[in-house]
């Protein structure tokens, strides 16, 4: 498929001239996917006939890649009969009687568009999606619409109703709150990972089809949380521009224990039809540079062990955190003390980071803002009180893990990985007030694997290096308290020394407060202090 794309392609416009052309009629059946080319000048009349009896809905979807198509009941399309975009579908709710649905698309643009479409029945006990609907313009509509930024994607979605039989009246929506009403409905919001830096039509075609029905969407797309009636039914995201995401909810009715899924909905977090920074252009050459250029500073003069040296650790992680004041004080006057830990902070930022990019940063818990940065904060601070009886464990470990990363963050500029996300979800959190509400799950694939190796191996190389090429000298910097201990052994044993000769901490204190006492004293009056003789 990689070395034939425009013989897949040409293939498959065959097989959709085959069956109606870019105009025409469409037959379809229900639950079978069919490729449909769609024109902006001739609309295709998609049917499906001989529909069982027993089926009180069908809801008709189809999807394209990047161009918005139109669907519609009638061929005037109107604003209450019909749906713009690249994921879209529509409720027809059947009349007794009836076997023979029809539905209308063709492109919104004047350009030719590849999409799928597929029709999915369900019965009377199925709930119907979107069948509440108060907010967008179809009366019934089971679509989830999208939005996303740099930061973060937001779907939402109108409530579902209850199933009913062919010509009954709707279950009112508002009537109650009981068992008997809507309010028993829960949404099940999945998400469903396209694979990474594969951004062709036929790839999305293909792993919609996965996310479209019920029985489907368990097996292959991933749970992330359940609304109840009582939850506003929009869900937000992390951002991840470049790779393709698809989201669908499924609507579950625990009385009857039957289920609906709403039309699936997809992104990529970015435009194909911009001129700079598109899909296609995302790793930007300067930022690649950037990271590049660290990444051999830090890797060559840390993870290959090339000098232990405290101060210039210090000097590389400053850069990361963005110390470098502080760091320029205490490199002339300060405390070896205070570098470590400034060294094993980051190490423990990084560890921390890790922690929260696992599954448990999505607990809901961690929403608040306080929990979560109190845990945060935490985490990061045990790795500094761990080794602070063991600076040159804690500065070989951190030179080497954060090192390390940085080519994760290099790679990251050129090839699409997850594990930038590591920080960068963290950074999203700092600079956005909002960020918290969104779910940061993202994809594990082969690229990841592979990355996730090459840092552990540099890690673990890293560490290894550097050890040997430590372990005949001296240990620097010393522990604080061996340095304290020696000194006062040296005090209590050279007399030459003029520290030894300094008062003990009692004596030292009462000089200071007779100094104190002194001050606040009321000078006497100058002149003849002898008594006058008489």
């Amino acid at each position: 498929m990689r070395l034939f794309p425009c013989a897949v392609v040409l293939l498959v416009l065959l097989g959709v001239l085959r069956h109606g052309g870019a105009s025409g009629l469409l037959e379809l059946s229900l639950g079978k996917f069919r490729n449909v080319l769609l024109n902006q000048t001739n609309p295709v009349e998609a049917v499906i006939r001989n529909i069982a009896s027993n089926v009180t809905v069908v809801i008709f979807q189809v999807h394209a890649q990047q161009s918005s198509v139109v669907i519609s009941f009638d061929k005037n399309p109107s604003v209450n009969s019909s749906g713009t975009g690249v994921d879209k579908g529509l409720v027809s709710i059947l009349r007794p009687q009836q076997s023979v649905c029809t539905w209308y698309l063709r492109s919104r643009d004047a350009s030719q568009v590849l999409s799928t479409a597929i029709s999915i029945p369900y019965m009377e006990k199925d709930p119907i999606p979107g069948g509440c609907n108060l907010e967008f313009d179809l009366e019934v509509d089971p679509n989830i619409y999208l939005d996303y930024t740099l930061v973060d994607i937001h779907i939402k979605f109108a409530p579902a109703n209850l199933g009913y039989t062919r010509g009954a009246n709707p279950p009112s929506c508002d009537s109650g709150t009981g068992q008997n009403s809507r309010w028993r409905l829960r949404y099940d919001v999945y998400q469903y990972f396209l694979p990474e830096n594969d951004l062709s039509e036929m790839v999305l075609m293909s792993h919609i089809r996965k996310m479209s029905e019920v029985q489907s969407i368990k097996a292959n797309g991933i749970k992330m949380l359940t609304l109840t009636t009582d939850d506003k039914t929009n869900v937000y995201f992390s951002s991840l521009p470049g790779q393709g995401v698809i989201y669908n909810v499924i609507v579950w009715d625990p009385l009857w224990n039957t289920s609906a899924a709403y039309v699936p909905v997809h992104t990529y977090a970015c435009s194909f039809a911009d001129l700079v920074d598109n899909c296609s252009s995302l790793n930007l050459l300067f930022m690649g540079f950037i990271f590049t250029a660290f990444f051999f500073f830090v890797f060559i003069t840390r993870v290959t062990g090339l000098g232990y040296d405290v101060r210039l650790t210090l000097t590389a992680v400053a850069g990361i955190i963005g110390g470098l004041f502080l760091v320029a004080s205490w490199w002339r006057f300060g405390s070896v003390l205070l570098c470590m830990f400034i060294i094993g902070l980051v190490l423990g930022f990084l560890f921390s980071s890790m922690v929260f990019f696992t599954p448990l940063g999505d607990y809901r818990v961690f929403r608040d803002d306080v929990v979560f940065w109190v845990t945060f904060s935490s985490v990061a601070l045990m790795i500094p009180v761990l080794f602070v009886g063991c600076p040159r464990i804690l500065n070989i470990l951190a030179s080497a893990m954060v090192g390390s990363y940085t080519v994760i963050l290099a790679i990251a500029c050129y090839v699409y990985t997850s594990l930038a996300y590591i920080t960068l979800d963290l950074l999203r959190r700092v600079l956005n007030d909002y960020f918290s509400r969104a779910y940061t799950n993202v994809p594990f694939q082969t690229n990841d694997f592979i990355i996730l190796s090459v840092w552990t191996m540099l890690a673990l190389s890293g560490v290894t290096v550097q050890l040997r090429r430590e372990r005949s000298e001296v240990p620097f910097p010393p522990h604080p308290y061996v340095t304290w201990k020696r000194e006062r052994e040296r005090r209590s044993t050279n007399v030459l020394d003029p520290s030894h000769h300094i008062p003990p901490l009692r004596e030292r204190i009462h000089n200071k407060l007779l100094r104190i006492k002194e001050f606040f004293q009321k000078e006497q009056p100058a002149g003849e202090r002898t008594p006058l003789l008489l």
